[in-house]
C-alpha cells in the first residue's frame, strides 16, 4: 500500500459531490438560468451532518445500519477501481465481480431499510429499485465481462491499465457496444433523466429517491454521499473506456478530469433535451443495455476468430 494507490479512492470520496453539482450547474446554463453553485452538494451534506437522525418506533437496526453499510460498500468498491494511471488500492483476480456485488449490497441495504419502515410509498420505491437494479447490475457485469474477455485479464487494474489505450485498435466495434451499455448504466445507476428525475418530489414517480423518504440528518448525508461516490465510480469506469488516455501517469492525470467534465456535460445535455420516460418503459431500456453488452461479447468472439 502506497500513497499512489491510496490517492484514487481518497480523491473519489472527496470530489464525488462535485459531479452532481457540475451537472446541475451545466443544466442551468443550458436552460438560461443561474442555477445553484457547483459546491451546493457539499453545503447540503455539511448541513445534514450537523443534524441528528430521526428514527420511527417501528424500525429496527436495519434502518440505522443501511446508510453506514451503503457508504462503506461504495467506498470498498472505489478501492477496486484504478484511475489516472494509478493501480487500484485492492487488486486481485476477479475483482470486477466483487465490484458489482458491493454495489448490489449497497442497493440491497437501501431496499431493506425502506421495507423496514412499513411506509407504503417507501415500499413502492423499494420495489422499483429492486426490479430495475437487477437489470442495471446485469448490464454492468456484462460490460465488464466484455472488457475482461477483450483484454484477457480478470482484474480491473489490468483491464483499465496500460492496455486500455490500445484495445480500440483491434476491438473497436465490441468496445463501442460496451460504451453504449455503460452510458445506459450511467443513466440508470445514478437515477438520471430519462430513467429517473433526481429532483422529483412526487412519490408516485420516485425510483431512487423513494426509499430515502424517511431518512434525515446524518443518515441522509451518508446516503447522498454514497450516491455521489457511486456516480463518480461509474463515470470513472466509463471515462477510462470512452476515451483512452495517453501513455504515462502524468498524461492520464491531465486527461481524466477533462473526460469526466465532458461526460457530466453530456449527461446535463441529455437531461435538458429529454424528459423522463414512462416508468413501464424503463425495464425495456435496461434490457436493451444488457442485450447490447451481450452483442459486444458476440462481436468480440467473431473478431477474435477460432
Amino acid at each position: 500500500m502506497s500513497v499512489r494507490t491510496l490517492l484514487p479512492p481518497a480523491l473519489a470520496l472527496t470530489l464525488a459531490p462535485l459531479l452532481p453539482g457540475l451537472i446541475a450547474r451545466t443544466k442551468s446554463f443550458v436552460a438560461g438560468r443561474t442555477g445553484p453553485p457547483i459546491l451546493q452538494p457539499y453545503y447540503d451534506v455539511a448541513k445534514l451532518l450537523r443534524k441528528g437522525a430521526v428514527y420511527s418506533r417501528v424500525t429496527t437496526w436495519v434502518f440505522g445500519a443501511a446508510p453506514v453499510v451503503g457508504l462503506a460498500a461504495v467506498a470498498a468498491a472505489l478501492a477496486l477501481v484504478p484511475a489516472a494511471g494509478a493501480p487500484a488500492l485492492l487488486a486481485f483476480t476477479g475483482d470486477f465481480i466483487l465490484l458489482v456485488l458491493l454495489l448490489a449490497l449497497a442497493r440491497f441495504m437501501t431496499v431493506a431499510a425502506a421495507l423496514d419502515t412499513g411506509s407504503s410509498f417507501e415500499g413502492m420505491g423499494a420495489s422499483r429499485e429492486a426490479a430495475f437494479s437487477e437489470l442495471v447490475e446485469l448490464a454492468l457485469a456484462l460490460s465488464l465481462a466484455t472488457l475482461a474477455r477483450a483484454t484477457g485479464e480478470l482484474s480491473l487494474s489490468s483491464i483499465l491499465g496500460p492496455r486500455a489505450g490500445v484495445m480500440w485498435l483491434g476491438m473497436g466495434p465490441a468496445l463501442a457496444l460496451v460504451v453504449v451499455t455503460l452510458f445506459v448504466v450511467l443513466l440508470a445507476e445514478n437515477g438520471r433523466i430519462p430513467v429517473d428525475d433526481p429532483n422529483t418530489h412526487l412519490e408516485l414517480t420516485m425510483i431512487h429517491e423513494g426509499p430515502l423518504l424517511e431518512y434525515a440528518g446524518r443518515d441522509l448525508a451518508f446516503l447522498q454521499w454514497a450516491a455521489a461516490a457511486r456516480h463518480w465510480l461509474v463515470l470513472v469506469l466509463a471515462a477510462q473506456v470512452f476515451l483512452p488516455h495517453p501513455d504515462g501517469t502524468a498524461g492520464q492525470l491531465a486527461s481524466l478530469p477533462l473526460v469526466l467534465v465532458g461526460l457530466c456535460a453530456a449527461l446535463a445535455l441529455v437531461e435538458t433535451l429529454r424528459v423522463k420516460m414512462r416508468i413501464l418503459l424503463v425495464p425495456r431500456m435496461l434490457a436493451v443495455g444488457s442485450g447490447v453488452a451481450l452483442l459486444g461479447i458476440a462481436t468480440w468472439l467473431v473478431e477474435a476468430g477460432p
